[in-house]
């Protein structure tokens, strides 16, 4: 078996699959991404240049993000495992005229062995936390940036105020997600992270914690990283 067909969980694929058609609606399953999505939009397109470059989404799901950062792009490529999710990608792309985003099945790991250094910038956000293997997703994000070019990450840190907000009050007391979404076990803190990305070859540029209230959904950009963050990293130019 190869790594790449190795790093895929059948059960979160699954579950994401189960809840497709659900991805474009914003008081839906995926509401809390809906709210997020500007923000963490402006915060990649603020460090990023994205208009006229290629851009690549590492775990797109239903394309949320693969759209609003690939509207103005070159080029825009989501790839994830659950191809309904896919699906439901292409078509609102195509109902949106948007033909140069395309979307493809294909692991993260078997893209960096087909297209390196291909992409400007690379996002991967809310992605690492479902994955057997996310050391090995990082290490194919920064394969298949340029040099010079930026990675972006989110996920969800393993800290208590994590399980507590994203796992017992986020899925079990207020149903804001679906129930067994998260596994705290999967959850990554900041500096290990940060030490994949460097071990991958990357310089770590930037972290932000993200946070969120459900009940005036609200997103802003938070000093503190205890729930979820994001963190932005840069390829150097070679030579």
């Amino acid at each position: 078996m190869t790594v790449a067909a190795a790093n895929v969980n059948p059960q979160e694929i699954g579950k994401f699959a189960a809840l497709a058609q659900h991805w474009w609606d914003p008081d839906g399953e995926f509401k809390t991404l809906h709210d997020i999505n500007p923000l963490r939009t402006r915060w990649i397109t603020a460090q990023a240049q994205v208009e006229g470059r290629d851009v690549l989404d590492v775990g797109c799901g239903g394309g949320l993000l693969t759209e609003s950062l690939g509207r103005n792009a070159r080029s825009a490529l989501g790839v994830d495992l659950a191809d309904a999710s896919l699906q439901v990608a292409r078509l609102h792309a195509l109902e949106q005229g948007l033909e140069h985003i395309r979307y493809e099945t294909i692991a993260a790991e078997a893209l960096a062995e087909r297209e390196p250094q291909r992409y400007d910038v690379v996002s991967c956000m809310e992605m690492l936390e479902h994955v057997p293997d996310p050391v090995s997703i990082v290490a194919a994000c920064a394969r298949l940036v340029k040099p010079g070019g930026q990675v972006f990450f989110s996920t969800l840190n393993r800290h208590p105020a994590a399980f507590l907000g994203a796992i017992v009050a986020a899925e079990y007391l207020t149903g804001l997600i679906p129930r067994g979404t998260h596994d705290y076990a999967q959850f990554i803190q900041p500096a290990e992270l940060a030490a994949w990305a460097r071990h991958a070859g990357l310089q770590l540029e930037r972290v932000a914690g993200l946070g969120y209230n459900p009940i005036t959904r609200r997103a802003w950009i938070s000093a503190r990283t205890p729930i979820n963050y994001m963190m932005s990293c840069r390829r150097p130019l070679q030579g």
